[in-house]
């Protein structure tokens, strides 16, 4: 759909509809923000074959995969919001001070309207789905723009949700830049993007016009700081975890990857080695053969990538890896040394299966060097030491941190996921960042207070 005046006229007529839904009152009941998110369920479950066809399309992505990180994701975000809706959506008894007495007060939660969602080209319909569950679960109205990098899974979506949920409710907008800039040439109640820091500029100037509210997930250079193990099992561990989230999720196309390891030099020698047994133990000798690692989305971010890699000092600093298969839009998982700090693939996000490890001096300079730096989506943090651990605590900031593990933070229901000032602001939490809150005074017409006379004040 291009930008033409049929487009413009789509466009608004959508928006117009949905505002007559919204306005109408029906998505106000439980019953039908339930029956909504059960449809997605029921979505979930008779296409799940399109859904693995298309995620191979657009990324070549392993059932496994496609299973683990988008369809497991969504169920368990709509198990999640049926058993808890009710009380999310319940009043809130407010303590109020004594001097009102016997008036009460409640908070009530609230939806806000017309949501408009932009979901990212990496995870299409877990980061595509899960946003539409929480706006619908609150009580609003839908628009869906699905990246256009990921054709197939936009076009599934597009074909697939108005077969399983109210169409005057919830919609699925299709197109490139265009669309999207038409898009946000609109008034809304609330938006909700994911994507890059630079778009999300975009976004949020074109909110600002009308005081949107708006969430960014953004992302951003996650750092990995690897403390020494007395135990050798634990530093195996270790490893597994960090190969299993750099090169598992995406190929590293994900916002909350691992973006690079910082360690002691003493010790870096001993991690390559590691690193490149069990990147052969879980992708094989032959990655690119391998069915169970994804594909660069498509060819500009693969030129990109490949860009990173042409600074001579970049290239000379590759200790595994390395190769490109421009065909197949592959690029092998790579490790480097000490690239110089200076260069593109130490300031911008690498969003792919390039992974530098910085040396350190001490473990202890970890803290200033990312502190030096963006404040990131995510740090990941192997330690047993629990004076270091507060220390990153206190001395860092991120929008969160992980210890001994990483990616976590995503699939942990009762936790508020989101970003800190360059790696987004705003939090996924369910229904609860696409609510307003209705503060209830229920008063008395008489004195509220027996037996206080009300006297003025004169000065």
């Amino acid at each position: 759909m291009n930008t033409t005046m049929e487009a413009i006229t789509e466009v608004e007529e959508t928006l117009s509809e949905l505002r007559q839904t919204f306005k109408s009152g029906r998505t106000r009941s439980v019953a039908w923000r339930k029956n909504q998110v059960s449809a997605l369920l029921q979505l979930i479950h008779d296409q799940e074959d399109e859904i693995f066809k298309a995620l191979y399309e657009d990324l070549g992505k392993h059932p496994v995969e496609v299973y683990r990180d988008e369809i497991g994701i969504v169920k368990k975000t709509i198990n999640y919001t049926l058993s808890n809706l009710e009380k999310w959506v319940a009043p809130k008894k407010s303590r109020l001070p004594l001097l009102l007495f016997p008036t009460s007060g409640e908070v009530l939660p609230e939806p806000l309207g017309v949501v408009l969602i932009f979901a990212s080209w990496n995870f299409p319909i877990a980061l595509g789905l899960d946003p539409v569950i929480g706006a619908i679960s609150a009580g609003n109205t839908v628009v869906l723009k699905p990246s256009e990098q990921a054709p197939a899974c936009s076009s599934f979506l597009a074909n697939t949700i108005p077969q399983y949920m109210d169409s005057k409710a919830v919609r699925v907008i299709e197109g490139g830049a265009e669309i999207s800039e038409l898009l946000l040439q609109q008034k809304w109640d609330k938006i909700f993007f994911t994507g890059s820091p630079q778009v999300g500029r975009i976004v949020m100037s074109a909110a600002a016009k009308n005081l949107t509210p708006v969430t960014l997930e953004l992302g951003g250079k996650c750092p990995t700081i690897l403390d020494s193990f007395s135990n050798p099992s634990d530093l195996k561990v270790a490893i597994k975890r960090i190969v299993g989230g750099k090169w598992g999720p995406c190929n590293g196309q994900a916002c909350i990857g691992v973006d690079y390891i910082l360690i002691e030099e003493k010790l870096a020698s001993t991690l390559i080695e590691l690193l490149k047994k069990t990147v052969k133990r879980f992708y094989s000798d032959s990655p690119k053969d391998s069915k169970c690692i994804a594909r660069v989305i498509n060819r500009g971010h693969f030129e990109r990538l490949r860009n990173l890699l042409k600074d001579p000092l970049v290239a000379a600093s590759i200790v595994h890896g390395g190769s490109l298969d421009e065909e197949n839009l592959f690029i092998e998982p790579t490790i480097l040394l000490d690239p110089p700090l200076d260069a593109a693939i130490m300031t911008e996000e690498i969003f792919g299966p390039l992974l530098p490890i910085i040396t350190l001096k001490s473990i202890q300079e970890s803290i200033e060097f990312i502190n030096s730096r963006p404040k990131p989506l995510a740090i990941y943090a192997f330690t047993k030491d629990e004076e270091f651990r507060q220390r990153i605590l206190l001395e860092t900031s991120s929008g969160s941190v992980i210890f001994n593990d990483v990616l976590i933070q995503f699939i942990c229901d009762a936790l508020p996921f989101g970003g800190v000032g360059q790696s987004g602001f705003g939090r996924l939490a369910y229904n609860l960042d696409y609510l307003g809150l209705l503060l209830l005074f229920l008063g008395l017409k008489s004195n509220r207070l027996t037996g206080v006379s009300q006297k003025q004040c004169n000065t």
